[in-house]
């Protein structure tokens, strides 16, 4: 003999063991009390959040003979007996997917007027009602209208907006909701208490989330997932069957989306995909992560469901990006789900989402604008045009830039009095701030400040005329807008007028207060007197 689907042998029996709806299971009860049954109801929500259940006990309670109505149902008397058993005459359930036609409507219509075999209502449930053609609504609409007193309709549907609005109009609507994930957690738990089966925690929420706030989809996963009840079903046994990738590699490809390293992000994505990661899922959950980044990053880490461990990594990785960078590439990934359809590639909507989320974006800065020039005689022309913002093109071209006009002479004595305060406003920048720990030293030529690193992929990252942009721009803002900036890989070997930097100014608070409000001079020494 067949055993029973779980989700069928734990559907709720009354009303108290519904999770994730009591807005509706409170104003259902508080009418039954009062014998205020409407005679149409439209139940409307996501699959597998209880529709079609709440629909039979509604349907088992308006007809229950318990002589204690807040008892209703009881799952007692014979009538809520034989509901559960499915031989109720007067409960009739109609799939709409199956009788799309008029002339199906008609005889409902015809059978209405007949009064109920066994109960005190004829309860009709339509599951999947928008599944209706435009001629069946219509014949529906007169009889929904005014029904016999002994008829009660109760209408489900997950498009509720394909549903006409004469029809909704004469129902009374309630919106079904995707239960919470700790509501769902707690009923699959108690699933696997009361059946004997044992699993971790961490399990049991990777089968929640991917039941995306759906009980039966949730219940269904648990039931695909426990082969043998005596056996302990782990987190990682959990991620095996169900596809989920290990959360390491959603963390690396997050790592290689913020140091725009598209070549290391494309080896996580086929990494997690040929270790047996359902490239859907897997999208998921990047998507999952980086909401988090974005919720951490909006002050809200109470909204983020993880460990402390977790939420601290979240925390370093959400100061190291951007807002813009990391709304592009939440919209990036979000539309490759929609494309995955399960192709020869079922990747590559993946790896499209990448490639474009590791182009360069332009940020909203927290950089304040820099004091307009003073005005300037008409037959003076400006010593520098203004330099034009990139384009797409030129911000993608990694390029040494050239050498521009020389303007006024860079003093190494203004930079070295100012360098504390010009730290201080690159770290206000999320880009600039992941380069400031690279940068080495520093020297001036001319009018260029020139900044040295010693990681040569840094270098041409710094390089590229956007962030070179951002660079100048805060050293203008704190130097003057004369400055021009360079970026050149570190020679060990360099001469006097190098300047090394050690990597605690940005943060030595008392350091900064010293130069920036009481006035003090910032001596670097050199290496031979360190």
């Amino acid at each position: 003999m067949a055993t029973q689907a779980l989700y069928l042998k734990w559907r709720p029996l009354i009303f108290d063991d519904m999770i994730g709806q009591e807005h509706v299971i409170r104003t259902l009860l508080g009418a039954i009390r009062q014998g205020r049954i409407r005679h149409a109801y439209l139940f409307s929500g996501p699959r597998g959040t209880g529709k079609t259940t709440t629909a039979r006990l509604l349907a088992k309670a308006v007809n229950c003979v318990h002589p204690d109505i807040t008892r209703h149902p009881c799952n007692e008397c014979a009538y809520c007996v034989a509901v559960n058993e499915g031989r109720f005459l007067d409960v009739i359930e109609i799939d709409a997917a199956s009788h799309t036609g008029v002339d199906d409507v008609r005889e409902l219509r015809d059978k209405i007027a007949f009064a109920p075999s066994e109960g005190r209502y004829k309860v009709y449930i339509i599951d999947e009602v928008h599944r209706f053609s435009g001629s069946a609504f219509d014949a529906l609409l007169k009889t929904l209208e005014e029904p016999p007193d002994h008829a009660i309709f109760i209408l489900a549907t997950t498009e509720i907006d394909k549903v006409p609005a004469t029809i909704k109009s004469r129902c009374l609507p309630f919106e079904f909701r995707r239960v919470p994930l700790r509501e769902i957690v707690g009923r699959l738990r108690q699933i696997c208490d009361d059946e004997g089966i044992s699993i971790d925690d961490r399990a049991l929420e990777l089968i929640a989330r991917q039941g995306t706030g759906s009980v039966r989809d949730s219940i269904s996963l648990l039931d695909q997932i426990v082969a043998d009840p005596t056996e302990h079903i782990s987190f990682e046994l959990a991620q095996a069957i169900l596809g989920a990738a290990s959360s390491q590699y959603v963390i690396e490809l997050v790592k290689a989306i913020i140091s725009n390293d598209a070549a290391y992000g494309l080896d996580m994505i086929n990494g997690a995909v040929d270790n047996g990661a359902d490239p859907r899922y897997f999208g998921r959950q990047v998507i999952e992560y980086m909401r988090s980044l974005l919720l951490i990053q909006m002050g809200s880490p109470n909204l983020v469901a993880a460990s402390d461990e977790m939420l601290q990594a979240m925390s370093e990785q959400a100061q190291m990006i951007g807002r813009g960078a990391l709304l592009k590439s939440i919209r990036a990934f979000n539309a490759a789900i929609a494309d995955l359809r399960g192709g020869w590639q079922p990747q590559l909507p993946l790896e499209l989402a990448l490639v474009e989320s590791t182009r360069p974006v332009v940020e909203e800065e927290p950089i304040a604008e820099p004091a307009p020039p003073p005005r300037r005689s008409e037959s003076r022309p400006p010593s520098r045009p203004p330099s034009k913002p990139p384009t797409i093109e030129t911000a993608w071209t990694d390029h040494v830039p050239e050498k521009r006009k020389t303007g006024p002479l860079v003093s190494i004595a203004m930079i070295e009095a100012k360098w504390p305060s010009f730290l201080e406003v690159a770290h206000r920048n999320p880009r600039l701030k992941a380069f400031i720990e690279w940068w080495r030293g520093y020297r001036v030529e001319e009018s260029f400040l020139i900044l040295q690193t010693d990681n040569k992929m840094l270098r041409q990252k710094m390089e590229q005329a956007e962030n070179l942009q951002l660079i100048e721009k805060a050293a203008h803002q704190v130097f003057g807008e004369g400055i021009q900036v360079r970026i050149e890989l570190l020679d060990d070997n360099a001469g006097a007028g190098n300047k090394r930097l050690p990597q605690d100014y940005a943060n030595d608070e008392l350091l900064m207060y010293g130069v920036n409000e009481l006035g003090g001079e910032l001596s670097v020494p050199d290496e031979e007197e360190q």
